[in-house]
């Protein structure tokens, strides 16, 4: 058994099937893989993330600290503002990846992954060196539920925020319903537009609550870690365990776009990933989808012109497009291009797939 978050006994009231994920018992559905993916793309649907981890970094030199540990520059976060960055080791490959709010000019919030909550931890500890910075693992404290799709704003209006005090895209508020404190933010891992609640375990319960009277109207449901995935997967969303490991770099991964070149500060990894994104990579990440009829799934081997050229980090099935589509890493030196032609091995047999465009289907974040 596995950790439980507050909403555990809602998900069995609700007769979710449960899994253990990153150490969590998890729902995966309540009813219908399909029907909950549909339901966030069409209208909103609300997910328990409370097994995601919230880690403050505070203090004089907070800045300074986490520009030691990140690629990104994070001494240029805004107030209020969120960052998509990566956690990374002395040869460039990753730790885990990570959002970070800027909550005051010195108080930061780390959001890690579930499973490398308690190793990010230590791994930040392990990096202070001479740092003045407070680093509080409040995990334990916290529950986080996403609210996702295009009537998530909507609901919230519904709720008591109005779409003039709700946040932007990647950004972080305050919020005040009733008795319950908590942020709430622009953010979110279907692509779709939508927020994240993070609220102190006192709370919980009555938001999620307040939540589903207020999302009555537009048919919100609750969804499993099940739909999560096809989502986060239509929209090229890459998941840590998967698609990013600790044998992979940001630059091998596509993630140039979040590593300023023009930096100064030092940074793990730093001269690795420099090099990697002036002289490039020996493996890249590919999108793709199936021609013959197979699915791929996570560590299926990818074949070109006859030999093994990678490995399927992420696939299945797209509820939206109804095809198979996947991900996975591709030697460099076989030039493989968009349109070209590869295979994925299935249970010993090779099946065609064609490389196509990230993402499969189109984000549609509500940007400004």
């Amino acid at each position: 058994m596995g950790n439980k978050t507050v909403f555990y006994d809602k998900h069995l009231e609700l007769g979710a099937r449960m899994v253990e994920f990153g150490g969590w018992d998890m729902p995966v559905q309540y009813a219908s893989i399909i029907e909950e993916h549909r339901t966030v793309r069409s209208s909103a649907g609300v997910f328990d993330v409370s097994h995601m981890g919230q880690i403050f970094v505070s203090g004089r030199q907070a800045v300074d600290f986490l520009q030691s540990v990140v690629p990104q520059d994070i001494s240029k976060l805004k107030l209020l503002k969120a960052e998509y960055c990566q956690l990374t080791k002395n040869d460039g490959c990753l730790v885990d990846d990570l959002i970070i709010y800027r909550l005051l000019d010195e108080k930061f919030l780390v959001i890690a992954n579930a499973a490398n909550i308690q190793k990010d931890f230590n791994w930040l500890k392990d990096n202070i060196n001479n740092f003045e910075v407070i680093l509080e693992n409040k995990s334990d404290e916290y529950s986080m539920l996403a609210l996702q799709g295009q009537n998530a704003s909507k609901i919230v209006e519904k709720l008591g925020i109005s779409e003039s005090e709700q946040p932007s895209f990647f950004t972080i508020k305050t919020f005040k319903l009733s008795n319950i404190e908590g942020y709430i933010s622009r953010t979110g891992y279907t692509g779709e537009d939508g927020f994240e609640f993070i609220i102190k375990n006192e709370y919980a319960i009555e938001l999620w609550d307040m939540i589903f009277k207020a999302g009555e109207q537009f048919g919100l449901k609750p969804i499993g870690l099940g739909a999560r995935d096809t989502l986060r997967l239509e929209t090229a969303l890459m998941l840590y365990g998967n698609d990013l490991t600790e044998d992979t770099t940001p630059v091998e991964a596509g993630l140039k776009w979040s590593i300023p070149v023009d930096k100064i500060s030092d940074y793990n990894g730093k001269d690795v990933i420099m090099n990697q994104i002036r002289n490039g990579v020996s493996k890249k990440l590919i999108g793709f989808e199936m021609t013959d009829r197979a699915i791929p799934r996570h560590e299926y081997d990818i074949y070109f012109n006859g030999h093994k050229t990678g490995v399927v980090t992420s696939g299945g099935y797209s509820p939206t497009l109804d095809k198979n589509i996947g991900m996975g890493y591709v030697e460099t030196k076989d030039n493989i291009t968009l349109d070209a032609t590869i295979e994925i091995m299935v249970r010993n047999k090779l099946y065609k797939a064609k490389v196509v465009k990230r993402p499969f289907v189109a984000k549609r974040y509500k940007i400004s």
